[in-house]
């Protein structure tokens, strides 16, 4: 008998997991399936990331801890607004060898055509990484041609220079002139 996790979440706290659950639960015991725990995310949106869903961070927990072997789900969107974020969902599940089951897209990753699709989700999420840094090389790439200095403002000035080159001298540690002046340990070795 599969063993399977309930997974449901609403955005508002107006709104309630219920339906999705007892749906859910039908479909489970249509299809012969042990439902050994439900996580629910009441109030929570689904932009948020797994450390702010409680429920969804305790059941890829679980899900490492091979409690279960199928997640169900109402509905893509309740597990994930972002394409980026329900693949690392899934592949991290993948990784255990745990399947996912979403109830209104018919879609379950324990079958050939339901990994086919979850494969394009792949493909398109990479799509859209690839797009993101293309923009953002683009734009760095323009910041950089009108003059404008890219990345954190450095703290190192001639004074931190003479100090840091003055502390190694009396024979101070490494790590000590790091913590005494305040900067990183290569910040020291490319000083000295």
């Amino acid at each position: 008998m599969k063993k399977v996790a309930i997974y449901a979440r609403v955005s508002t706290d107006k709104q309630t997991v219920t339906n999705q659950l007892i749906q859910l639960r039908e479909v489970a015991r249509r299809c012969g399936y042990e439902i050994v725990q439900e996580f629910t995310d009441e109030g929570i949106s689904g932009a948020k990331g797994r450390a702010d869903r409680p429920a969804l961070n305790d059941m890829m927990k679980s899900a490492t801890q091979r409690k279960f072997d199928m997640v169900m789900v109402w509905s893509i969107d309740r597990l994930g607004r972002s394409l980026q974020h329900l693949v690392e969902i899934l592949n991290e599940l993948q990784q255990k060898n745990i399947d996912l089951f979403f109830h209104q897209q018919a879609m379950d990753t324990s079958s050939p055509s339901g990994r086919m699709m979850f494969s394009v989700f792949g493909a398109l999420a990479e799509f859209e990484r690839s797009l993101i840094r293309e923009r953002v090389l683009a734009g760095q790439q323009r910041a950089k041609a009108k003059g404008k200095k890219l990345g954190r403002p450095s703290k190192m000035n001639e004074g931190l220079k003479t100090a840091i080159q003055l502390l190694r001298q009396k024979g101070m540690g490494i790590k000590q002139i790091a913590k005494e002046c305040g900067v990183g340990v290569g910040t020291v070795y490319s000083v000295i």
